[in-house]
């Protein structure tokens, strides 16, 4: 069993996020980004902290600690990679502002096309042997055929099948989520999630990242003076990243091979792993946060009301 999921770790993770992509776009339209568009403040400030300040805090990380091949291979794809679908979802529940949340997941997925190969190639090319050379043609095309493809499908089916909508979302996403299950049951079992042999420090490591970047994506939108709301969902997007992309890209960087050992491969999924399941515990908090915050805003504006 566990030797089928090493053969076909890549389409595991290949069907993983093209569930998870089809069941985000059957939630969208186009006219989620219109609120957006005649607001670009906060899209800007966003878009800003993704694809450049999250990277740049990346490389602060391998620069300063001395970081294993396959941790800072790890730390840099959770760097390169948009955020989440989840974060859609989490901006939703803290009442964040969910258009400006789907416009940056889109926005930033799109330019990932371009920026992912760019970032890999200039975070971790000194862990790479010498004659490696960053697929960047390829990493293009599993974004288009496994992410935006999807993607538009799911809004195709939105707008044209609007009733089908709701439940293709719905299953689609259990079945991402699904995956993602299988995938960490078939890499515990082949033994190549070893808690003991990544190290305590090393997951220290890792949620000190997910810590650095959850407080610039909440200081930086409050400096550039974002309602709470913006602040909400830029918070939730820089933090909540699309690790199912990061699995498919490890998938394609470190093809698993029955009865080879790749420590370095190894410890990257772990890192994107650890990284998922981190982002899930600070993600909650954020809601619970920011849904305290609405609370205070309703109490207030019904406040006259009341007296």
């Amino acid at each position: 069993m566990f030797e089928f999921y090493l053969r076909h770790e890549y389409a595991f993770a290949a069907v993983q996020l093209l569930l998870a992509m089809l069941g985000m776009g059957a939630t969208l339209t186009l006219r989620d980004f219109v609120e957006v568009v005649r607001d670009p403040k906060g899209f800007a400030t966003g878009f800003g902290l993704q694809v450049l300040l999250v990277p740049l805090a990346a490389l602060g990380f391998i620069a300063l600690l001395d970081l294993s091949p396959g941790v800072a291979v790890g730390l840099a794809l959770c760097a390169a990679i948009p955020g989440g679908t989840v974060s859609n979802i989490f901006t939703y529940l803290a009442r964040g502002h969910v258009a400006l949340s789907i416009a940056l997941t889109g926005v930033t997925t799109l330019v990932c096309v371009f920026s992912t190969p760019i970032v890999l190639g200039l975070l971790i090319a000194q862990y790479m042997p010498a004659d490696f050379e960053m697929p960047a043609g390829r990493i293009a095309q599993e974004i288009g055929l496994y992410l935006l493809l999807p993607l538009v499908v799911g809004m195709g089916v939105l707008r044209y099948a609007p009733r089908i909508a709701p439940t293709l979302s719905r299953w689609a996403i259990r079945g991402s989520l699904f995956v993602i299950a299988l995938i960490v049951v078939g890499a515990l079992g082949a033994g190549r999630l070893d808690l003991e042999t990544f190290g305590g420090g090393n997951v220290l490591v890792v949620a000190g990242f997910i810590a650095v970047l959850t407080a610039m994506g909440a200081l930086l939108p409050r400096l550039a003076g974002r309602p709470w709301e913006d602040v909400a969902a830029i918070n939730l997007e820089v933090t909540v990243r699309n690790t199912n992309l990061g699995l498919l890209i490890k998938a394609s960087l470190f093809p698993a091979v029955v009865g080879v050992a790749d420590p370095v491969g190894d410890n990257v999924l772990f890192t994107v792993l650890l990284y998922g399941g981190l982002q899930l515990a600070f993600g909650g908090v954020m809601i619970g946060r920011f849904r305290r915050r609405a609370a205070a805003q309703d109490r207030a504006a019904g406040a006259p009301e009341a007296g």
